[in-house]
């Protein structure tokens, strides 16, 4: 089947070309991600020509697409941006009929790098990995890494020890349509195709029967309330949650300076450079109602300004329920009921923050809602209204996997840095490989 960008292309994507690399040594492949689209049989030849030098999929696009948007970069408007060091490479099925993009980060210079040079770091693309692995594992709708190709460059960055190794990942996700998207369309009021664009995603990604700009807007306050719920439960801080950043997917992606909260501070950022903390950990989820706002606001003037503003509206309630559940998921208790429930949350986030415990080892300690383990972190007075509370719930899942057997799965920037360092000193990508095996099987345990 033809892939279904191409019916928007037009006004959506420039034509380009990849870098040509000197070196394609494979690194990481994600097998189980390419079997959801019949690629995890390719051999490694195949795989590198692929996704190393580009060599398009039979039938698939003709030529990479590097898609055009604008978007709000910290809250200033920005209208000179878009896929910069990256653009979508092909488009496949999976098993259940729905499309998935196979998009890239630092494949070569588009028209809108600017003064980018359009690659990727090696160590950037191992974060990528890393990132991605943890947040799959705790329940997260995100894209995935789907591989890690060494290029052979050297890059000079100012963020890193320079010259540092280059590479070029391909992530896989439902979809890269943003909200910037929508926004570079209102900008230059192209209204036809801003109809377009609606339509083509409410069917490409919901299988709704009509283009109505207040049901695209519907769906992305629910996606992505129960996004920023999810990232507050798994103590993820993504850092740059730009209105480009946004999907209408809804899968958290493009991992830039993303962290791991090491426990419940809400003031906790992940960039160096959100000095007013505007994307800290406890104000993710009002960045990202701010973000649909700018969504609504690009779908103005096709749509009853009142209805948009309806279903904006919708977003704390839905945020508040998203959060019960994704807690009580991590928890591994059965809900009770809303208000309860609420306050079993408010006494979770209540012990964290008072008592600075980490918060992987409070969702391991209680998995089922039962404690297991040392008694002594949690006697103090910040945790008394948890264990009240929490002594009412039902266990949601099991606990004979053999995760629950260790230690806690966390990823701290700490751990990142002891990941990178054997691969930086000696090519050394064992302990690479093994954190990634210990994530899925934790991601197994928290799905038993």
């Amino acid at each position: 089947m033809t892939p279904p960008i191409l019916e928007i292309a037009d006004f959506l994507a420039e034509p380009v070309e990849a870098a040509n690399f000197p070196k394609t040594i494979l690194r990481f492949r994600n097998d189980r991600a390419a079997s959801e689209i019949g690629l995890s049989t390719l051999s490694d030849d195949d795989w590198l020509r692929h996704f190393g030098r580009f060599e398009p999929l039979p039938g698939n696009l003709p030529q990479p697409l590097a898609l055009r948007y604008h978007g709000h970069q910290f809250r200033v408007y920005n209208p000179d941006i878009g896929d910069g060091r990256g653009f979508l490479y092909a488009q496949l099925q999976d098993q259940a009929g729905r499309w998935l993009d196979l998009g890239t980060k630092g494949s070569g210079q588009t028209p809108y790098s600017r003064f980018g040079d359009g690659r990727l770091t090696l160590k950037g693309g191992v974060r990528e990995i890393l990132a991605t692995e943890m947040l799959e594992a705790l329940g997260v709708n995100t894209s995935r890494t789907f591989s890690l190709i060494e290029t052979g460059e050297e890059l000079h960055r100012g963020d890193e020890p320079s010259p540092t190794r280059s590479a070029v990942m391909v992530r896989m996700s439902h979809g890269h349509i943003r909200i910037g998207s929508f926004q570079r369309l209102a900008y230059l009021r192209l209204e036809d195709e801003l109809r377009r664009l609606t339509d083509y995603a409410l069917r490409a990604y919901f299988n709704a029967s009509s283009g109505d700009p207040v049901e695209l807007v519907r769906r992305v306050v629910e996606g992505t309330s129960r996004l920023a719920a999810s990232y507050m439960a798994a103590g993820f801080v993504h850092g740059v949650l730009n209105s480009d950043n946004i999907n209408v997917t809804s899968e958290s992606f493009d991992y830039g300076p993303w962290r791991f909260a090491p426990t419940f501070d809400p003031n906790f950022t992940a960039a160096y450079f959100d000095h007013a903390g505007l994307y800290a950990f406890g104000r993710q989820a009002e960045a990202i109602q701010w973000d649909v706002v700018q969504l609504a606001g690009a779908l103005r003037t096709l749509a009853d300004v009142d209805a948009l503003i309806a279903e904006l509206d919708r977003f704390p309630e839905l945020y508040r329920r998203a959060l019960v559940e994704r807690f009580l998921w991590r928890l591994g208790v059965q809900p009770k009921g809303i208000d309860e429930d609420l306050r079993l949350v408010a006494a979770i986030e209540q012990g964290l923050i008072a008592s600075q415990l980490p918060i992987d080892h409070f969702f391991f300690d209680w998995a089922g809602g039962s404690l297991r383990g040392d008694d002594a972190p949690y006697r103090d007075e910040a945790f008394a209204d948890f264990r009240t509370r929490v002594s009412g719930y039902r266990a949601a899942r099991t606990l004979d996997h053999p995760y629950w057997q260790g230690e806690p799965c966390s990823m701290h920037i700490e751990e990142v840095e002891a990941i990178w360092a054997p691969i930086a000193e000696r090519d050394d990508w064992s302990a690479l490989y093994a954190k990634v095996e210990r994530i899925r099987g934790m991601g197994e345990a928290l799905a038993s």
